[in-house]
């Protein structure tokens, strides 16, 4: 791209005001893209965001040279999660709702324009390295999605019925699955010799690649140079040796020039597994609820020259995002035949504009839970919490609970008494502003996918 392209780009982008001239001369073409997404990692859980028991200097270094995130958004779990950053819409609108079994016939429908389709139209290698989990059947892969590489699993490492080993856990590279053994204490050493490999061959032309690492997610493991060096014990391990891996894509870059020329994004899929030993930090609840502890996570972005170093963004904002910001920033077009929910926040990290998000919709599976807007949030639903914040039934809040997040962020006290014109406005707000979705089509009931498994395990 040339320099005259590249600066109309930016002004058709509002990013004009927030880029000095040497940032424009380093960035003569699109910029390199790279997403590094975590399993159930916690709010609480680099040191960056307050955490002493486990080391993460890398990440820390990342957020020193970027913008940290304090209120960006994920899904209460791994598929949904995934499906929004890829399609940059809320998971019911493409139906995966719930997280997916192995041999499914369902998955990220070819309906759905994937970031990666989007970015592979407009020149970008693209590569997805890790852990998909968006359907394993041959038509859901990620190379029928825009993916020009794939290297990882299919699914989440604790799929398999005990005893029997079943279904096989294998790793695949472009759909075929390969003949090498699988350790779970190898995975992030995997991803990261593959991430590397293929910037290094890549570096000549704009890129995209996605990392989703599979830990901190159970079973917890890590490499031999990780194992039981973590104050924090097995989950420590395992996020320490995260935070070694972006150091090392970090590095790459710096050594082959690329530093100036990538946007690297670091967030998580979803809050902490609170029983593996992950934390949600200031927030209450964890993995799988809507409580803020499930569905806000660490957000990092890093971009010399273009994200000012060290800055701190307070505002909405969520994986959604991520689909229009790329799409946008690469010269494409965000799908206009759809409703896409993701917002450029490019502008926003840069220091130029607000952020462009004025709500949230807390949904788990098809049902929504909770809405956010500003400081507000009002709770329809809830999961009740157990002993550590285990996540026990769901309840109906008859009436609507609500909470005011900048001064309870650990939703602590329901201030609906007091502010019951508030929570009423907001009620009527939630319906009024296209919280009711029409959902795809649904995956069926889960019982059915287990049944297909035992079905299919060989005597």
């Amino acid at each position: 791209m040339s320099r005259r392209s590249f600066c109309s780009l930016l002004s058709a982008s509002g990013l004009g005001s927030a880029l000095d001239w040497r940032g424009a001369q380093l960035a003569l073409r699109r910029p390199n893209l790279i997403i590094l997404l975590a399993d159930d990692l916690g709010y609480g859980d680099l040191g960056c965001y307050g955490n002493r028991r486990m080391r993460t200097p890398n990440l820390d270094r990342m957020a020193a040279e970027g913008a940290r995130l304090t209120e960006f958004y994920a899904a209460p779990t791994c598929t949904p999660a995934r499906s929004s950053l890829l399609t940059g819409r809320y998971p019911l609108r493409s139906g995966l709702v719930r997280v997916l079994m192995p041999h499914e016939r369902f998955g990220l429908p070819d309906s759905e324009v994937t970031l990666a389709e989007r970015l592979k139209d407009q020149g970008y290698s693209t590569a997805c390295i890790g852990k998909w989990h968006l359907g394993d059947l041959p038509p859901f892969r990620p190379n029928r999605h825009g993916f020009d590489y794939s290297f990882g699993l299919l699914y989440s490492h604790d799929m398999r019925l005990p005893v029997f080993q079943w279904p096989p856990l294998r790793l695949y590279s472009d759909g075929r699955a390969l003949d090498l053994p699988l350790r779970f204490r190898e995975l992030t050493q995997l991803y990261t010799r593959e991430a590397l490999h293929f910037i290094k061959r890549s570096r000549d032309n704009p890129f995209f690649l996605y990392l989703p690492y599979s830990l901190p997610h159970t079973p917890l493991s890590a490499s031999v140079n990780f194992r039981g060096k973590s104050t924090a014990g097995r989950y420590g391990d395992a996020v320490e040796e995260i935070d070694w891996s972006v150091g090392e894509i970090l590095d790459a870059l710096a050594a082959d020039g690329l530093d100036n020329d990538t946007l690297v994004i670091f967030a998580s899929d979803n809050g902490p597994d609170l029983s593996a030993g992950g934390s949600a930090g200031i927030l209450r609840g964890g993995k799988g609820t809507t409580w803020e502890g499930g569905i806000r996570v660490p957000a990092i972005f890093r971009w010399p020259g273009v994200i000012p170093p060290g800055v701190v963004r307070d505002g909405i904002s969520s994986l959604m995002d991520l689909y229009t910001t790329l799409i946008e920033l690469a010269g494409g077009d965000v799908p206009s035949d759809r409703q896409v929910d993701g917002r450029n926040i490019l502008p926003w990290l840069a220091g130029s504009a607000g952020s462009p998000n004025l709500g949230f919709f807390y949904y788990s599976g098809r049902h929504l839970f909770a809405f956010r807007s500003g400081p507000w949030k009002i709770h329809f639903r809830k999961f009740e919490l157990g002993p550590g914040g285990a996540r026990g039934p769901v309840v109906s809040c008859r009436p609507p609970e609500l909470y005011n997040l900048f001064l309870d962020p650990a939703e602590s006290v329901n201030v609906a008494a007091q502010y019951p014109k508030m929570a009423a406005r907001l009620a009527e707000e939630t319906f009024d502003s296209g919280a009711v979705i029409e959902p795809g089509p649904l995956p069926p009931p889960r019982w059915r996918s287990l049944l297909r498994i035992l079905r299919a395990r060989p005597v």
